[in-house]
Protein backbone atom coordinates (compact mmCIF):
# COMPACT_ATOMS: atom_id res chain seq x y z
CA UNK A 1 0.00 0.00 0.00
CA UNK A 2 1.23 3.47 -0.79
CA UNK A 3 1.68 5.67 2.23
CA UNK A 4 0.63 9.32 2.22
CA UNK A 5 3.32 11.81 3.16
CA UNK A 6 3.05 12.92 6.81
CA UNK A 7 2.48 16.52 5.70
CA UNK A 8 -0.52 15.42 3.65
CA UNK A 9 -1.90 13.41 6.56
CA UNK A 10 -1.42 16.29 8.98
CA UNK A 11 -3.23 18.63 6.59
CA UNK A 12 -6.15 16.23 6.17
CA UNK A 13 -6.49 15.67 9.92
CA UNK A 14 -6.44 19.42 10.54
CA UNK A 15 -9.03 20.06 7.83
CA UNK A 16 -11.33 17.37 9.21
CA UNK A 17 -11.01 18.66 12.78
CA UNK A 18 -11.78 22.24 11.70
CA UNK A 19 -14.82 21.12 9.72
CA UNK A 20 -16.01 19.03 12.66
CA UNK A 21 -15.61 21.96 15.07
CA UNK A 22 -17.55 24.17 12.68
CA UNK A 23 -20.29 21.51 12.61
CA UNK A 24 -20.06 21.09 8.87
CA UNK A 25 -22.27 18.03 9.10
CA UNK A 26 -25.18 20.28 10.09
CA UNK A 27 -24.15 23.20 7.90
CA UNK A 28 -24.51 24.00 4.25
CA UNK A 29 -24.48 21.37 1.52
CA UNK A 30 -21.07 22.63 0.42
CA UNK A 31 -19.62 22.29 3.93
CA UNK A 32 -21.06 18.77 4.35
CA UNK A 33 -19.66 17.76 0.97
CA UNK A 34 -16.21 19.11 1.90
CA UNK A 35 -16.27 17.18 5.17
CA UNK A 36 -17.29 13.99 3.33
CA UNK A 37 -14.52 14.54 0.79
CA UNK A 38 -11.87 15.01 3.48
CA UNK A 39 -13.13 11.94 5.37
CA UNK A 40 -13.01 9.84 2.18
CA UNK A 41 -9.49 11.06 1.37
CA UNK A 42 -8.35 10.24 4.91
CA UNK A 43 -9.75 6.72 4.56
CA UNK A 44 -8.06 6.16 1.20
CA UNK A 45 -4.79 7.65 2.44
CA UNK A 46 -4.68 5.38 5.48
CA UNK A 47 -6.24 2.23 4.02
CA UNK A 48 -9.14 2.28 6.47
CA UNK A 49 -12.90 1.98 6.04
CA UNK A 50 -14.21 4.66 8.41
CA UNK A 51 -13.13 8.15 9.40
CA UNK A 52 -12.53 7.33 13.08
CA UNK A 53 -10.08 4.57 12.16
CA UNK A 54 -8.52 6.85 9.55
CA UNK A 55 -7.91 9.59 12.11
CA UNK A 56 -6.23 7.14 14.50
CA UNK A 57 -4.10 5.67 11.71
CA UNK A 58 -3.11 9.09 10.40
CA UNK A 59 -2.13 10.38 13.82
CA UNK A 60 0.01 7.31 14.47
CA UNK A 61 1.90 7.93 11.22
CA UNK A 62 2.71 11.54 12.05
CA UNK A 63 6.18 12.44 13.29
CA UNK A 64 6.41 12.22 17.06
CA UNK A 65 3.72 9.55 17.44
CA UNK A 66 4.73 6.75 19.73
CA UNK A 67 3.57 3.21 18.95
CA UNK A 68 2.40 2.71 22.52
CA UNK A 69 0.60 6.06 22.67
CA UNK A 70 -3.14 5.41 22.52
CA UNK A 71 -4.14 8.90 23.67
CA UNK A 72 -5.79 9.55 20.29
CA UNK A 73 -8.29 6.82 21.15
CA UNK A 74 -9.62 8.80 24.12
CA UNK A 75 -10.32 11.96 22.10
Amino acid sequence: MLMAHPTVLRNLVEQYEVLRVLHADGGSEEARQRMDDVAYTLCVSTGTADVDSALVAARHRLPGARPEDDSVLSA
